[in-house]
């Protein structure tokens, strides 16, 4: 057994290899790996008797999911109705400018991804970001280089 499939091996011991557990196993995976990698979806489909093909399908429908790898930290913009009238394109741009990397992508060094989500529920506050769960009103571009410079 490969060492770094110990940990899918736990989490689905830890829901007692239920397949009516799939989505949330599928999460626990991607919080521990910041990814799902094809050898833990092969893994959970293996212990769970559950096709691949299924466990695509979720993977790829949800777009908390991904099947590629993320950065340390997470930067999502709202690009939804209310803060889309209030500059989120300006937003996206200056995150977009100080991260070194377009809404999408995860930077080289896999210390940061940025995407764009159409909404983060608090729309007064618009346009708006969360960075590592902290939201954040409108920053200024000096505003992001310090939100930057604080995440190790």
């Amino acid at each position: 057994m490969k060492p770094e499939l110990h940990a899918v091996d736990r989490i689905i011991d830890g829901y007692g290899a239920d397949p009516e557990a799939l989505i949330q196993i599928l999460l626990d995976i991607q919080k521990a790996y910041r990814w799902l990698p094809r050898p833990a979806l092969e893994r959970t489909s293996e212990r769970l008797d559950v096709p691949m093909a299924h466990i695509y399908n979720l993977a790829t429908f949800y777009k908390h999911f991904s099947l590629v790898p993320q950065g340390r930290h997470s930067v999502h913009v709202c690009v939804g109705t209310a803060c889309h009238v209030r500059g989120a394109e300006k937003l996206v741009e200056r995150a977009s400018q100080t991260l070194g990397i377009r809404p999408g992508e995860t930077s080289a060094d896999e210390r940061f991804s940025l995407n764009t989500v159409s909404c983060l529920g608090c729309c007064a506050l618009g346009p708006v970001m969360v960075v590592d769960g902290q939201y954040k009103s409108n920053p200024t571009a000096r505003e992001l280089e310090k939100i930057v410079e604080a995440c190790e």
